[in-house]
């Protein structure tokens, strides 16, 4: 494995360090509570664990499921929400309830996700567009956050002829945003092609008075470093890489740290990897089936390479309770090695959308009357 040499500077967000240089991606379904638990674990508490996207609306309003999704494990530190809005003064509601309220050490703020319910609204990564409500909405957020830090997530814009990403983070640095994350992709890239790591170095040159985190085609340990390396940022941001594989976190903390050790776990450790997972999500939910069931999705991730036939790949992915999970996988050939076929791309893999917009959206950058409260969502979770 290719080490880095031991001398990184530290990356700083607000009053936290984060050592190494890591931070988990937040991902509707994905990383909540057990999930973000399974990878500290792996990483020996190292690294920045963001929650899934949280709408702030849905926060003021108190909505259930969203209360249940700002919940961190009493070991989570520091505890980092992730909040969406389109509505300055919704946002700043928000961000002064999670100040009043303690629930959280670190905020950031979504203007990266390119979901059409998003972006037909002007959120996600549409909104940087509209450049005089995105400096509102980070002025409101930084001024109700106090001491707490601001950053921001997001794309290089909607499309090649519409980019935004220089011009927001010159926005970010003026309001007071503590560090910016940017994914290489456009809203109509989604996440299809290869994500654009130049633009991550040229964002890095244009605002050197924050930290600049690379976000995009990081399916490994090695590939965090040669970005860093390449680009010349301050951390990396990890998403659809460590789907069924939170154990990359262990790899990129040996990596950073210098030792080079990575795992490659056989199919029974995977197998454990898995009862575990799907049991936290009961014991976060509440009930064991509702868990198990949440748990199928990540099925398919964690046997990605593995010789599994599909007829039980199939009976995994309608698994309901932990008895019948843990039986099924006791079927299969668990001696098997970790396979060359799971490293890789994996998740989404779709591009060239048609971006979904407002009406109108494009023909002024700085006109944004077409904005209200009302295109807030309300409900969290992606």
């Amino acid at each position: 494995m290719t080490t880095l040499a031991p001398a990184l500077p530290l990356l700083r967000i607000g009053p936290h360090t984060v050592q190494p240089p890591v931070v988990l991606a937040p991902m509707a379904g994905i990383t909540n509570a057990p999930f973000r638990t399974l990878c500290r674990e792996f990483s020996g508490g190292k690294g920045l664990f963001v929650s899934e996207m949280i709408t702030t609306r849905a926060l003021v309003e108190r909505n259930e499921k969203t209360m249940q999704l700002i919940h961190f494990d009493e070991t989570e530190t520091p505890r980092s929400i992730q909040l969406y809005g389109v509505d300055p003064v919704t946002v700043g509601k928000a961000v002064r309830m999670i100040v009043d309220e303690d629930l959280a050490d670190h905020i950031d703020l979504n203007f990266g996700c390119p979901v059409p319910k998003v972006t037909r609204k002007g959120g996600g990564s549409a909104l940087p567009y509209k450049r005089p409500l995105l400096r509102a909405i980070l002025r409101e957020a930084v001024a109700q956050a106090g001491d707490l830090p601001v950053t921001i997530k997001m794309r290089k814009g909607i499309d090649d002829d519409h980019t935004t990403y220089l011009d927001a983070g010159r926005i970010a640095v003026e309001e007071g945003v503590t560090a910016v994350a940017l994914h290489g992709r456009t809203t109509a890239q989604h996440y299809g092609g290869t994500a654009d790591w130049d633009a991550i170095a040229r964002l890095k040159e244009h605002v050197p008075e924050i930290p600049v985190l690379g976000n995009g085609d990081i399916w490994s340990a090695d590939d965090a470093l040669r970005m860093m390396r390449e680009t010349g940022c301050d951390g990396v941001v990890v998403g659809r890489g460590c789907l069924g594989r939170p154990w990359l976190f262990g790899d990129l903390v040996s990596a950073f740290e210098g030792t080079g050790t990575r795992q490659e776990p056989v199919l029974r450790q995977v197998a454990e990897v898995m009862l575990r997972h799907a049991t936290l999500l009961g014991e976060w939910i509440g009930d064991e089936s509702r868990g198990v069931i949440d748990f199928r999705k990540h099925v398919a991730w964690y046997l990605k390479g593995f010789a599994v036939g599909s007829d039980m790949r199939r009976k995994l992915a309608v698994t309901s309770s932990l008895e019948e999970l843990g039986g099924q996988l006791q079927e299969l050939d668990l001696d098997q090695p970790w396979p060359d076929g799971a490293d890789g791309p994996r998740g989404r893999t779709s591009g060239n959308n048609r971006v979904a917009l407002p009406d109108g959206w494009l023909k002024d950058p700085y006109d944004c009357a077409g904005v209200s409260a009302d295109a807030e969502l309300d409900t969290s979770g992606g």
